[in-house]
């Protein structure tokens, strides 16, 4: 009789906690839903972030999480890039400066991560959210520019080179739209 009531409390403790739990799951992801909301590319902010969703709890860390991400697509498009075969000669020369630019593109990405993750209030703050927010500009620009070098040769862009570049320079533009983030919860 007694495991039975043991039991049966286990149970009717587990269905009115569930809720909570629930709600405390739901209330990671809400972060990044509502971060996400209002980005350039929602839906790829979503879909790139949703799985942090536990692990960011505040703006800083979405924008941490965004940040890493597009290192991540940095580095797949620069190795996509590197090893493309079959490119015309004339548009040799703009891969080339394609892939150095992505290389720019990593160290700028770089340095925002290190200033996101030592990111202090106070006196410092607003400088180091200045520096973050000029170089994720900085990679974005680098990635514009790649495009840019392909139209300057006379060569039209390949589409796989295109979606690449695009894809990466997206998530970057969500990343700097999450640093901005930061500042904006702070006021």
């Amino acid at each position: 009789m007694e495991t039975t009531l043991n039991l049966s409390l286990s149970i009717l403790l587990l269905l009115l906690l569930s809720p909570l739990l629930q709600a405390a799951h739901a209330d990671e992801h809400d972060l990044v839903r509502t971060s996400c909301l209002h980005a350039s590319y929602p839906e790829i902010c979503l879909r790139s972030l949703s799985s942090c969703g536990s692990s960011a709890s505040t703006p800083r860390d979405l924008a941490v999480a965004a940040v890493r991400v597009s290192i991540g697509r940095v580095l797949k498009a620069s190795d996509f890039l590197s090893n493309l075969k079959g490119i015309a000669r004339r548009e040799r020369g703009a891969l080339s400066d394609c892939v150095e630019q992505m290389g720019d593109s990593v160290d700028e990405l770089g340095k925002t991560l290190s200033t996101l993750k030592l990111l202090r209030r106070g006196g410092d703050f607003r400088w180091q959210m200045s520096n973050a927010e000029t170089w994720v500009s900085a990679a974005l620009s680098n990635e514009e520019t790649c495009l840019d070098g392909f139209k300057e040769v006379g060569g039209d862009v390949r589409s796989d080179v295109r979606r690449s570049i695009t894809n990466v320079a997206r998530v970057t533009s969500n990343a700097l739209y999450l640093i901005n983030l930061i500042e904006d919860n702070r006021r």
